[in-house]
């Protein structure tokens, strides 16, 4: 398959249409599309990563309903440095999905671990997946991070998401719709971020690319 990336403007824009035909275990994902939502190693774990928050940061509460997880596998390097723009990327991750789960794009968190475009950009997908009235349910999954430090305060990363047991769901109804489980039920992810005064390392930019063979099994 052709290399092809997305700005995420794009991809949030191709998400709701994606949303009910892309990808799924046995089912489809709002999430399901090229997403903002993060790059995301040995160890997994049900929310964000436990690194140690950096800064002084006041950092916003986010807690996914019972039936929405987002699981990190090997999302520590044991490098302090670099942990700590990891950390922050599982974060931002957890944000989003928390935004949809809310139906609230104006969440404090995405204004937390996003800036410039990308947060403009992750509002308006939050608002896409919601005017459509959808929710996200099940697991997704991130592997494969692949982080760069540019210097103190800028860093890289790239990352998979597996999307194949993470579905939509009918927020009026509550009912799950489910699609079989392609190669576009795994996304790459390619992100930028920036450490701001407060310590916390922000999404600056964030690309994504559906199918691609680093990510599918």
């Amino acid at each position: 398959m052709k290399r092809r990336t997305l700005p995420v403007a794009t991809a949030f824009a191709a998400t709701t249409a994606l949303l009910l035909t892309a990808c799924g275990g046995g089912g489809d994902t709002p999430k399901a599309n090229d997403k903002i939502a993060g790059a995301d190693r040995g160890r997994t774990a049900s929310a964000s990563p436990s690194a140690s928050p950096s800064g002084d940061a006041d950092r916003p509460e986010v807690t996914l309903p019972k039936d929405l997880s987002d699981k990190f596998e090997n999302w520590s390097t044991g490098n302090a440095a670099k942990d700590a723009v990891l950390a922050d990327v599982g974060r931002r991750v957890d944000a989003t999905n928390y935004a949809i789960a809310e139906g609230d794009a104006e969440l404090p968190a995405l204004g937390f671990y996003y800036s410039g475009t990308a947060l403009a950009d992750a509002g308006d997908w939050v608002t896409s997946i919601v005017k459509s009235g959808y929710s996200i349910t099940g697991v997704n999954r991130y592997y494969n991070a692949k982080i760069d430090l540019f210097d103190s305060a800028s860093a890289g990363v790239v990352y998979c998401e597996d999307q194949s047991k993470a579905f939509a769901k009918d927020r009026k109804s509550g009912k799950v719709i489910k699609t079989a489980v392609t190669a576009k039920s795994y996304v790459l992810y390619s992100t930028r971020l920036e450490k701001n005064k407060k310590g916390v390392w922000q999404t600056t930019k964030l690309t994504s690319q559906r199918g691609h063979k680093s990510c599918t099994p």
